[in-house]
């Protein structure tokens, strides 16, 4: 019995340190904003053609983040190529009716994006801090070209 007790803290911490492995890795988050804001920025794009420049550049870039972060999480994870996608495509952007609420959806998205980036990179690995960083940096310079 003593024994039993003995062991039940390092029990414990097995199943905790197992119970992750279900868990989806972290990447899954941002690759799926980048995605979305990728859609988002190419449907501005084409319902405000004053807006088309910029946002043909997040289009660009963040389609960049999201095969970026989706080639990291297979890396950490191959899956089968038959397997579906852990970040599925997301359905078209529907871009406001005014340029200015279309600007303005792209600049949260992209602000939204940075900062969770941000929060993201400090607990993680080196090599994906580093992956995480520079798309948080890769936001806040998008924000510039928004201006």
């Amino acid at each position: 019995m003593l024994r039993l007790l003995a062991a039940a803290p390092a029990l414990a911490l097995t199943a905790t340190a197992c119970a992750g492995d279900d868990d989806p890795d972290p990447l899954v988050r941002p690759a799926r904003a980048a995605k979305s804001d990728a859609a988002q920025a190419r449907a501005i794009a084409q319902q405000h053609p004053e807006l088309a420049e910029a946002a043909e550049e997040v289009d660009r870039v963040r389609s960049a983040h999201a095969r970026s972060l989706l080639r990291e999480i297979d890396r950490v994870a191959p899956r089968d190529p038959q397997d579906p996608s852990p970040v599925p495509d997301p359905p078209p952007g529907r871009a406001p009716g005014s340029s200015e609420a279309a600007s303005e959806e792209l600049r949260t998205a992209l602000h939204t994006a940075q900062r969770s980036a941000a929060d993201l990179a400090v607990g993680l690995p080196p090599n994906r801090c580093g992956l995480v960083g520079s798309v948080a940096a890769g936001c806040a310079s998008l924000l510039e070209v928004l201006g």
